[in-house]
């Protein structure tokens, strides 16, 4: 095994405040580290996610894609819709629906 500290994934924002306000407090995930304008740490439950403002147009749509697992489906799809979240698509077969980002990243929930 190689010797792995941690891994995180990278998410390219147009506005890195805008993605650190949507990730920590409508996610409510922590910000771990902001290195001024350049980078945002925001971590959650066995993940890193290294916010980054790009200097060229961030690419709407399916550039990645986040899972949060939740315990209830319903009661978190409740809580986002509450401040404006829309979801895109609902999966029967694990409970699973996506939404997006500021920036049109695609994030899902999923409830197994």
């Amino acid at each position: 095994m190689a010797n792995i500290k941690s891994i995180n994934v990278t998410v390219m924002v147009s506005n890195l405040d805008r993605a650190i306000q949507f990730y920590t407090e409508s996610l409510g995930l922590t910000l771990k580290n902001r290195y001024g304008a350049h980078w945002a740490d925001i971590e959650g439950p066995g993940i890193v996610i290294g916010l980054h403002p790009t200097k060229s147009e961030v690419i709407k749509g399916n550039n990645l894609q986040i899972g949060i697992r939740v315990s209830d489906l319903e009661a978190e799809m409740s809580r986002l819709r509450t401040i404006g979240v829309k979801f895109n698509s609902t999966e029967d077969q694990v409970r699973l629906v996506h939404f997006q980002d500021p920036d049109g990243n695609i994030l899902y929930l999923i409830q197994t």
